[in-house]
Order: structure tokens, then C-alpha cells, then sequence
């Protein structure tokens, strides 16, 4: 029998009715709209799903979902069957909840919810992320999941997830981001990601600003909980990179004399460290790779059993969309979900290591509560031609609004009011000589990625307007 996709929609808009943070205004998000004690009720009434798999839990500013999505890569190649939990989806709401990488079915997804219902009517003001959160670890509970990867959808200390007792604890690169929630400075931040540490269980922690380093050091030794860092325990080294992918090599710090000789040797000795390929781009991605890699053999010391074949297997194959994402290559199209300063800085870096100076028409769009200027600061330098757009969000800054303000840097600017007329005129103005990135936001990114095979590329063929000449 045929499923009837409207129970679908009926699911997704029910789901939505609830309050939903991630579509709300800013002056809505604010610490005391999140409260624990809603999630572990629920848990208690479902009997508690997700206590019957070990989790390794993830916080984390930027790139926790990457980081996520390396770690289930590397544990699906050594045959566990894996859950993955992870938010905001790009294109369809089931991506939130994967098994070996595969969404739920739509199907799947609304049987789920109907069992959850009943249970929902006893919890007071539970959140659109708490059900889905809840969605998550029955259906991992249910497929019978060998192990899960959770990611944190909002700081840490009181985000859905955290009513998990975590295998591994993981915190990726840590900047500012939902101050209304989370605080207004990094330390202030660091104290709620770090929220994510439980007593006596193990946690890895990336590269940080020091004053975010020094309070999870802190939280860590308060909850006798054993820390790995990334810079201190375990060191890593970019390789070589393209368009295609790049390599890198990675090695604890009881190696570092084995490294020092390698290294003089010029490679020449029978040793080497873990060399690890991914197709992922950008030097922030090898960051990740070290603390997913550094999270696994953690994991392994905690009785997972994989293989260094496993672990080289499962990066070169890990899939991440929308994050410097080549869509195309004459011109290059590069789709990215930097939203906030820091991701900004991370994607400027990437574009000067792997778009060789092409002139650079940046589509952007973004939503109002962020950090725009911040964002802008660092992209616009290097952009030729900025072009507006807006999501179907109810965050979604007025293109025009964005237009004033690159105008301010001294950039030609344009406005387009819909994803679709943006990459439309993106192609016609790149040409074949420039590079055209998207940014901003991960519904722009979303829209794009869903768009992009019904656009014409032949738009680009000849550019309508030589912009240097102006």
C-alpha cells in the first residue's frame, strides 16, 4: 500500500505547532524557555529509550555536526549499527533522525509520532526539539541501534539531549553565538557547552580560546571527568588538499618523538602517523578530524572495538552537506552554512586556500538575530559583487536591509527577493571567471542545495555585465 505523503505534512505541521526556538524571534530566546526537567519526564514515561544504547554526545559552536557525522562514519565502517541525531536538517525533517546514515522513512517518522502523542498531553509547554529529540531516541531505542551519536541542538547544560549519560562527551570549536541563551561572553558560553560533561565519563575538547579552555579544564576536574585535548593529547597536521578532498595526519603526544623524526626524515622512516582522507574541505574540517579521531580511540579505550582500517575507511567516506560544498566546478559553486563570525572567518579561510583567487560574487542571506556585521567583516574583502537573498523564514533579514550595508563597505550590491532569482543572477554576473559562494544560513544553504538541478547553468555563460569595468 502506498503511503499517503499528507500524513507526513500533518505530522511535521503538528510537530511544528509546539514552540519551536529555531523559528522564533530573538526576544523569545532566553535561559529560563529551557528547563530539563520536561525532557526527563518524557524519558520516564517512554521508559527511558535512550538508556538502552551507549551515546557519544557532542556540543559545540561550529562544527559539532561534522564532527558528529565522521565519528558515525568511522562506527557504521566497523559494523555497528548506528543511530545519528543531529539539527537543524538541510532539505527534509527526517535527516535529524538517521540509522547508518539512512533517514527515517516518512512513514516511519509519523508511526513514531502517533505512539508519542499520548505521552505529550502530560508534559506542560514541551518544545517542537524536545519531541523530536524524543522521536530520535525511540526510534534508535526501537531499530535496536548498536550505539548513537547525538549532536546538542542549543548550548548544552539544558538542551534536550543532555539527559543522556554519555560514552563520550565531545566539545567542538566554541565562539559566540545565541547570547540571549548561552551568555554574552566565551567563558559564559563555555559553561553551558561544557554542561554536556557528566561525572567520572571522559570528554574531548578541540582547540579553544584559552578562556574557554580553562573553564571546561575546570567543570572537567570538578566532575572527576578524564580530558583529552586536542593540541595537548593528541596533535594533528594538514597534508595536502583540492578541490576533491584533502589528508591529514594525526598522532598522540606520546608519538611526538616518533613525529619529530618522521618529519626530519622527510618521511623516509618505516613509521608514520594516521594518515586520515576525507572529502570534507577547509582547514576547520581537519580540526574536526582530530576531535572526532581523538573521540574514537576514547571510545575505544571505553570498550568500542574498531579497527584503524575502520577508522581510515569511514573518514575517506563521511558525507556532510552544505558545508563548502562544491556544487559546481566552471565557475565554482561553493554552498556553505557559515552563520556567525567565527564560521565566516573559517569560510574566508577556505575560500583564499581553494579558490585561487578568483574574483568572488558571494550570494548571502541570513537571519536577523545574527551577528551580521561580524559575518560581513570578514567576507566582504573579498567579494566583487554581493547579492541579497532571503529563506522562507520567519528570521529571515529584508534583503534590501543587507544591500545598505555591504553598500557601507564600498561593494556593489543587488537585492533578490527569493533563493531561486539569487542563484539566477549569481551565474549571470560570475561568469566563467569568478567564483560564486553561498552564505549566511543554513535554510539559504538548504534552498539552494534543493533548487540547484532545476537551475539553468547556461546562465553563466557569458556575463551581462563586466562588473570591473564600473
Amino acid at each position: 500500500m502506498v503511503f499517503d505523503e499528507r500524513k507526513y505534512q500533518s505530522a511535521l505541521d503538528y510537530v511544528y505547532s509546539f514552540v519551536d526556538f529555531s523559528l522564533t524571534r530573538q526576544a523569545r530566546l532566553s535561559a529560563e524557555n529551557f528547563d530539563l526537567k520536561r525532557m526527563e519526564h518524557l524519558m520516564d514515561l517512554l521508559g527511558n529509550p535512550d538508556r538502552s544504547y551507549p551515546v557519544i554526545h557532542i556540543a559545540g559552536t561550529k562544527g559539532k555536526g561534522s564532527t558528529a557525522a565522521m565519528i558515525a562514519s568511522v562506527l557504521q565502517e566497523a559494523g555497528y549499527k548506528v543511530g545519528l541525531y543531529t539539527s537543524p536538517h538541510l532539505q527534509d525533517y527526517v535527516e535529524r533522525i538517521q540509522i547508518d546514515r539512512t533517514p527515517l522513512s516518512h512513514e516511519q517518522f509519523v508511526e513514531l509520532l502517533e505512539r508519542l502523542k499520548p505521552y505529550l498531553v502530560e508534559i506542560p509547554e514541551v518544545t517542537t526539539f524536545e519531541i523530536t529529540t524524543a522521536l530520535g531516541f525511540m526510534a534508535f531505542a526501537e531499530q535496536k541501534v548498536d550505539i548513537a551519536v547525538v549532536e546538542v541542538g542549543l548550548g548544552g547544560r539544558l538542551d534536550a539531549t543532555n539527559v543522556v549519560t554519555p560514552l563520550v562527551s565531545v566539545i567542538t570549536s566554541l565562539s559566540y553565538d545565541h547570547m540571549n541563551v548561552l551568555g554574552n561572553s566565551i567563558d559564559q558560553i563555555a559553561a553551558e557547552k561544557a554542561g554536556i560533561i557528566k561525572p567520572g565519563r571522559p570528554v574531548v575538547l578541540a582547540p579553544q580560546m584559552q578562556a574557554a579552555e580553562d573553564v571546561v579544564l575546570r567543570i572537567a576536574e570538578e566532575r572527576h571527568a578524564p580530558l583529552t585535548l586536542i593540541g595537548k593529547d593528541y596533535f594533528f597536521s594538514p597534508a595536502s588538499h583540492s578541490l576533491l578532498g584533502q589528508t591529514l595526519l594525526v598522532w598522540p603526544a606520546r608519538d611526538q618523538e616518533m613525529i619529530n623524526e618522521y618529519v626530519q626524515s622527510g618521511g623516509r622512516i618505516a613509521w608514520e602517523p594516521v594518515r586520515l582522507a576525507m572529502p570534507l574541505l577547509g582547514y576547520h574540517q581537519v580540526q574536526n578530524a582530530a576531535t572526532a579521531y581523538a573521540a574514537i580511540e576514547v571510545a575505544k579505550q571505553e570498550g568500542i572495538k574498531i579497527s584503524e582500517r575502520d577508522i581510515v575507511t569511514g573518514f575517506a567516506k563521511v558525507e556532510w552537506a552544505g558545508r563548502f560544498e562544491i556544487l559546481q566546478r566552471d565557475p565554482i559553486v561553493v554552498v556553505d552554512s557559515a552563520h556567525n563570525q567565527d564560521s565566516a572567518l573559517k569560510l574566508r579561510l577556505a575560500m583564499d586556500d581553494y579558490l585561487n583567487g578568483k574574483p568572488i560574487v558571494l550570494l548571502f542571506g541570513v537571519s536577523e538575530d545574527k551577528d551580521i556585521k561580524g559575518m560581513l567583516d570578514q567576507l566582504i574583502p573579498k567579494v566583487r559583487l554581493f547579492i541579497a537573498t532571503k529563506s522562507i523564514h520567519p528570521r529571515a533579514m529584508d534583503p534590501a536591509k543587507l544591500v545598505e550595508l555591504a553598500q557601507q563597505y564600498g561593494k556593489q550590491a543587488i537585492a533578490t527577493q527569493s533563493i531561486e532569482e539569487g542563484v539566477k543572477q549569481a551565474l549571470i554576473h560570475a561568469g566563467k571567471n569568478s567564483a560564486i559562494v553561498v552564505a549566511g544560513s543554513i535554510f539559504v544553504a538548504a534552498a539552494v542545495r534543493e533548487i540547484w538541478p532545476t537551475i539553468d547553468k547556461t546562465l553563466g555563460t557569458e556575463s551581462l555585465v563586466n562588473l570591473n569595468e564600473k
